[in-house]
């Protein structure tokens, strides 16, 4: 029986998923803000790896995790989204727990444009002209950083550009979700038992094993990071990439509300005015979705 549209799988579920872990992911922080960025990572990292290969195991996908990581090309990517995805976990978790929580949700908002631009400038993806409306108000809420946030910046364009460009090299490498996440997790494991011994060898010690409720913490680090990067995985390989970004506004929005109230965090003139146009943005791009599909049935 063949598979119609509407029934054949489109990786929305996945999707709202990923994003909505994502969103709520500051709260976990909250129990391992002790912990340094980069020994967390780390420990994120050792603890990602069994999960992946348990699951793997469970799916039967051992040998297709032995083929990628016996294929160059496909080695040589994930390594690439391995660096980018490090990077991006490193300075999300510095950015929650120096209280920058505004301005991590600002890079996670313009995530979805840098989405939008690597998929035009490089899939070749088409925009309509109201969704390079939604692109140039984005840019301009950027661009009012630059006269009052350049402090923080730095931090939204890192986690917007690396996360984005990871996105980007997944959807492209011929590798299953699940597969190409546990190469990803092996190519960073020796780095990442590197940074633990020498934090454990360190006057302070190693976080993990110091207290019984924050060791639990971490080892739950390698579940809120697996999860979620397999789910949007496999929406990324079923999903146009700009329509894919722009439901990951939903991650942000949720971190925002955290900063307001949780972390209970200032919002600034210059931020509320960068918020705007980009909320403008998102709604000129959905406007557009909505009324493309609508036309079409």
């Amino acid at each position: 029986m063949n598979e119609t549209p509407s029934t054949r799988p489109n990786g929305l579920p996945q999707a709202l998923g990923a994003y909505l872990i994502w969103g709520f992911l500051p709260l976990y922080l909250i129990l391992v803000a002790s912990v340094p960025p980069v020994e967390f990572v780390a420990w994120r990292i050792v603890w990602t790896v069994p999960l992946c290969l348990a699951i793997a195991a469970f799916r039967s996908q051992l040998g297709e995790i032995a083929s990628a990581l016996k294929d160059p090309g496909a080695r040589l990517w994930l390594a690439v989204s391995a660096v980018l995805i490090g990077l991006n976990w490193l300075v999300y978790i510095w950015a929650i727990q120096a209280g920058e929580v505004l301005a991590a949700s600002l890079g996670y908002y313009i995530n979805p444009l840098v989405n939008v631009l690597l998929g035009t400038l490089i899939l070749g993806e088409r925009l309509s002209r109201r969704q390079w409306i939604a692109v140039a108000l984005a840019a301009a809420g950027v661009a009012l950083l630059l006269g009052g946030a350049l402090t923080t910046l730095w931090i939204s364009l890192t986690l917007a550009l690396s996360f984005g460009t990871y996105g980007l090299v997944r959807k492209r490498v011929a590798v299953g979700a699940l597969p190409g996440l546990t190469v990803e997790t092996l190519i960073l494991i020796l780095p990442a038992l590197g940074i633990v011994a020498w934090y454990a060898a360190s006057p302070a010690g190693s976080a993990f094993g110091q207290d019984i409720g924050l060791s639990l913490a971490i080892v739950v680090g390698g579940v809120v990071t697996a999860i979620p990067l397999w789910l949007f995985a496999e929406a990324a390989r079923r999903m146009d990439y700009s329509l894919l970004g722009f439901i990951q506004f939903l991650a942000p929005t949720i971190v925002f509300v955290l900063g307001l109230t949780v972390f209970d965090e200032p919002l600034t003139a210059i931020e509320l005015g960068s918020f705007v146009l980009i909320w403008m943005a998102v709604g000129v791009f959905v406007w557009d979705l909505w009324s493309r599909r609508a036309a079409a049935s």
